[in-house]
């Protein structure tokens, strides 16, 4: 429940003080962190190295 409570501030203070351009930054770094996490976890290595 904690999680979603922050979750749910950050997007009030996003809307609040009009940072939209914080959101693709969030987003890339979430993208980044699930292919990090990912390629440890499954065969999924070659196609990220590929990637970069």
């Amino acid at each position: 429940m904690g999680k979603i409570n922050i979750i749910k501030e950050f997007l009030h203070f996003i809307v609040e003080n009009k940072d939209w351009w914080l959101l693709p930054v969030v987003i890339a770094l979430l993208i980044l962190g699930i292919l990090i996490i990912s390629s440890g976890t499954f065969s999924a290595a070659p196609f990220i190295y590929a990637l970069f």
